[in-house]
């Protein structure tokens, strides 16, 4: 399934990095700690997070992640964006708890 399918499927808003939703989903990742995310998350994965500031563009970007979905409403900063668009890794948005996302995408990747 492609980044712009979950979009799609689970109602979330693209907030940056079009070009990015092409991008084949091999997973789910929820944390927001930075270095969990970069010890334990995989290539292709979406990471689950509530974090808004430009360094989840770093962290998603060395871990070639497919997307960002930001949780409970909240919206990236405007130096998240660009950085979104310079890697080309989407960020979505939800005002869905992480909980429920992330069953929500486990339900519509198995």
């Amino acid at each position: 399934m492609k980044v712009k399918d979950v979009a799609e499927k689970l109602g979330l808003k693209v907030f940056s990095a079009p070009q990015g939703l092409e991008r084949e989903v091999s997973g789910g990742y929820t944390s927001d700690l930075l270095s969990d995310v970069m010890g334990h998350s995989q290539e292709g994965q979406i990471w689950i997070t509530l974090q808004t500031h430009k360094n989840i563009m770093a962290v998603a970007s060395l871990r070639d992640l497919a997307a960002i979905i930001l949780v409970k409403g909240f919206e990236p900063d405007a130096d998240t964006m660009e950085l979104s668009e310079q890697e080309g890794i989407p960020v979505l948005g939800t005002r869905m708890q992480a909980f429920e996302l992330s069953g929500s995408l486990y339900e519509i990747l198995k």
